[in-house]
C-alpha cells in the first residue's frame, strides 16, 4: 500500500496558502458546507469556462469568492450576464450577498488542473490517450515547466482490463518542500467507463521569505 501525500497540501504553510481564507470556530461546519455547496454549482456551471481554482473569504454577512479562469470571457458572458446569474445562483445557495470576482490564469499551459481537462477533454474526442498524453506535455515543457508527469488510468484503449499509464518529462522533486508542484485532476467520462486523469507541474523552486530580526549589540567601554 502506498503512502502518498497531496503535492498542495504537503506545501500549505510553506511556499502555498489555503483556498478558503476563513476560520469560525461557532459556524465551522456551516461555513465548510456552504463552500463545498458553491464550489460544486460553479463547476456545473462554467464547465467550458476552464476554471482553475476558486477561493473563497467569509467576511461578516458577506462572501467573497475569487474565480480563476483560462477563459474568464466565457464565464462573464455578453454583458456580464452569466455572472450575474452565477452569482445570483450561488446566494441562493448560501443565502448571504456575494461578491464575484473573476480572474485570468495567464498560462493554462502551467496550471495543472487545466491541463488535466484539456487531456480528458481529448479522450473523450476518442483521441489514442498516448497521442494525447505526449502532446499535452510537451506543450506544457514548451510553455516554461522544468518538469510534467500525466497519469491515466482506466479502460484505456477499449481494452477489458483497466491499467495505468504514465508519462513524465523534466524533473519532478515531490519531497521538495520549496518546489512550486501543482497538481490536478480530472475525469474523462467516455462510453466504456470514466477515465481518470492526474498532472504533476513543476514550474521552479520558490523560496519562502525568512524573517530576519536585527540585532543591535551594544558596546560598552572597558576602562
Amino acid at each position: 500500500m502506498g503512502h502518498k501525500v497531496h503535492p498542495y497540501g504537503f506545501r500549505i504553510g510553506v511556499i502555498r496558502g489555503w483556498y478558503a481564507k476563513w476560520y469560525d470556530q461557532k459556524h465551522y461546519t456551516e461555513f465548510l458546507h456552504e463552500d463545498l455547496k458553491m464550489r460544486k454549482a460553479i463547476q456545473e456551471r462554467c464547465t467550458d469556462g476552464g476554471v482553475a481554482k476558486v477561493e473563497i473569504d467569509h467576511q461578516g454577512n458577506e462572501i467573497l469568492v475569487t474565480l480563476y479562469s483560462s477563459r474568464p470571457g466565457i464565464v462573464i458572458g455578453r454583458g456580464g450576464q452569466r455572472a450575474e446569474e452565477l452569482r445570483s445562483h450561488l446566494e441562493s445557495i448560501c443565502g448571504k450577498r456575494v461578491r464575484l470576482s473573476i480572474k485570468e490564469v495567464e498560462q493554462p499551459e502551467l496550471d495543472a488542473r487545466l491541463v488535466a481537462r484539456n487531456v480528458a477533454d481529448q479522450l473523450e474526442r476518442r483521441m489514442a490517450f498516448r497521442r494525447a498524453m505526449k502532446q499535452t506535455a510537451f506543450r506544457t515543457m514548451q510553455a516554461g515547466a522544468k518538469g510534467v508527469k500525466i497519469s491515466c488510468a482506466g479502460r484505456l484503449g477499449g481494452v477489458e482490463i483497466a491499467r495505468r499509464e504514465t508519462t513524465l518529462q523534466g524533473q519532478l522533486p515531490l519531497h521538495t518542500l520549496c518546489a512550486d508542484i501543482d497538481y490536478g485532476f480530472a475525469e474523462a467520462r467516455t462510453t466504456l467507463g470514466n477515465i481518470g486523469v492526474k498532472v504533476w507541474v513543476y514550474k521552479g523552486h520558490v523560496y519562502p521569505e525568512v524573517r530576519r530580526e536585527s540585532v543591535t549589540a551594544e558596546t560598552g567601554e572597558v576602562s
